[in-house]
């Protein structure tokens, strides 16, 4: 029998892959769109705050990181969509210093492992942090220009929560599907099951940046006379 918080990791997760396709499956703003949505939202801040807990509790900071970066990107996105046009608050700098944070411990973990003489830290080889820097700075860098315009408008303000959620996803698909291959039967065409899922965040991210490239195109040039 798993530990209840292994099956709570488990059991959010999968209903949050779910709901997380279903959700790019309609057009946003629609009503099926923000119930799957809601769905995968709180099904997933649940599989990465238990995701954190085993990750720390394991010294597994690939896990640990990840996981973080999961409920960081997740509630920023959640908070985007929820927002006037303009409007930033205390939630955003708290959220950027969060980011900030994973990236500056990732890079010195990724130091660390560098000069080790076994070449690794908690297990991973230096390479195994670049993923949460890369996000993580990314990510920092994004609230930071964002607080400093004072906001975002129209497009870009969907822009940041759409690649924030599919980011998210893509994420959480992607420690099940390519981390763990072994959790599927020897027969299934795994190669199939491994990329098709992570490819269904990039495809949300690719599809809708597109959208957005859209929406830009039609807003009206605003005179700043």
């Amino acid at each position: 029998m798993l530990p209840p918080i292994v099956l709570l990791h488990v059991s959010s997760g999968v209903i949050g892959l779910v709901s997380g396709a279903v959700a790019l499956s309609f057009r946003k703003g629609s009503g099926p769109h923000r119930v799957a949505g809601n769905v995968f939202f709180i099904s997933m801040l649940m599989a990465a705050a238990a995701g954190t807990y085993l990750g720390f509790r394991n010294s597994e900071m690939d896990n640990f990181f990840g996981s973080i970066l999961v409920i960081y990107l997740l509630a920023t996105a959640w908070v985007t969509a929820r927002r006037r046009d303009g409007e930033t608050g205390i939630f955003d700098w708290f959220g950027f210093l969060v980011a900030l944070a994973v990236g500056v411990v990732s890079v010195t973990y990724a130091v660390e492992a560098a000069r080790s003489p076994t070449g690794t830290k908690d297990g991973l080889p230096a390479s195994g942090y670049w993923f949460p820097i890369f996000v993580a700075l990314l990510a920092a860098a994004g609230d930071i220009h964002m607080l400093w315009r004072g906001g975002l408008y129209g497009a870009q303000r969907i822009g940041r929560h759409l690649w924030r959620m599919c980011f998210g996803l893509f994420i959480g698909s992607a420690s099940i599907f390519l981390a763990r291959p072994h959790l599927f039967p020897a027969k299934q065409d795994t190669h199939t099951v491994c990329n098709g899922y992570p490819a269904t965040g990039i495809y949300g991210f690719l599809a809708g940046s597109r959208l957005v490239h859209g929406i830009q195109e039609n807003q009206p040039t605003v005179s700043n006379a």
